[in-house]
């Protein structure tokens, strides 16, 4: 076993789609000695809670891959839980890790950091250059607040706090809720439960022309710890001053109306995919400058088709216990 390889690791949301992947990462590297918990054992907005924790398990490496998600909806309906939440979670993990001497942190932020109008695909020194999607803002001023608390850190006290933006996720343990999820989630349960009801149509909002990045959370997972194990050298030579942060996705896109024929194919709907205009398109196209992360030696290996099924046999099999 390396001596990396037998650091304590505290994976922080564990239990959701990205923290499970990470952890099932580190444990296929042989990481023996992860550290995971969940929230009925401790609290990560109760900042006095957090310190104590880390000053008993004495973590060497933290991934914050917690956070307040959701939707579209959620985020609107939301938006003070939203930014509140997350900052105190980052706030309270980041803080706790340089008392607790944690020399290495990975943050996991979102794409929705760069500007709405930010040039395609998007480059890491887009961050600030422009107004934020309304939508969600209040979750990326958040996450944004993260990257900058990792710089801050690295800063003041010399510490290796490193932040990855990933596009967008799906895979297992997604949120398949009808109204809070996103995209690829929502359209694999919508033409499941078409197929369920021998409907001959499905109709999706917009018109389908708007083009999207979308990454296995399989690939953000080894693609984080890929970051995270880069000798410090290595990854400092790869950023500018004060831009610490890589994003992370396959460098490709498609269309909405290419990713609901992909659906259709792999959940074994046969039926016809409307496309209502009437309904918002959002933002024409939102693709990852990944140059970055591929000079430092990794890229996305999970195609598009492959992964859906992944995600929807992951479906399949927890059907029941699937937020409804």
């Amino acid at each position: 076993m390396s001596e990396a390889n037998a650091q304590k690791v505290f994976v922080a949301g564990h239990r959701g789609m990205v923290g499970s992947a990470i952890v099932r990462r580190l444990e296929t590297l042989g990481y023996s000695n992860i550290v995971t918990a969940s929230k009925d054992r401790l609290n990560l907005l109760d900042q006095a809670a957090v310190h104590s924790w880390f000053s008993e398990h004495k973590p060497q490496q933290v991934y914050i891959a917690a956070a307040r998600v959701g939707g579209i909806h959620a985020n609107n309906a939301y938006p003070a839980d939203f930014i509140y939440e997350n900052l105190m979670i980052e706030a309270n993990l980041i803080h706790a890790a340089h008392h607790a001497d944690v020399q290495k942190v990975l943050f996991l932020g979102s794409s929705c950091i760069y500007p709405k109008f930010a040039d395609q695909p998007m480059r890491e020194d887009a961050l600030l250059t422009g107004v934020l999607e309304p939508t969600n803002e209040p979750y990326a001023i958040a996450k944004i607040a993260g990257i900058k608390l990792c710089e801050s850190y690295n800063r003041q006290f010399g510490r290796d706090y490193r932040s990855v933006m990933p596009t967008n996720l799906y895979g297992p343990n997604d949120n398949f809720h009808p109204e809070n999820s996103h995209v690829i989630p929502a359209l694999l349960r919508r033409f499941h439960e078409a197929v369920k009801a021998g409907d001959q149509e499905v109709v999706i909002w917009g018109s389908g022309n708007p083009m999207r990045e979308f990454l296995h959370v399989d690939d953000m997972a080894a693609a984080s710890v890929h970051v995270m194990e880069l000798d410090n050298r290595v990854y400092a030579s790869s950023t500018e001053p004060m831009l610490s942060h890589i994003n992370v996705g396959t460098g490709v896109d498609c269309t909405i109306r290419e990713l609901a024929e992909t659906i259709a194919k792999v959940t074994g709907f046969s039926g016809d995919l409307l496309f209502d205009s009437s309904k918002p398109d959002g933002t024409p196209r939102k693709l990852m400058d990944v140059t970055r992360l591929k000079a430092l030696g990794w890229e996305a290996s999970i195609d598009l088709e492959s992964g859906l099924r992944n995600a929807y046999d992951w479906f399949l099999n927890n059907e029941h216990g699937v937020r409804s």
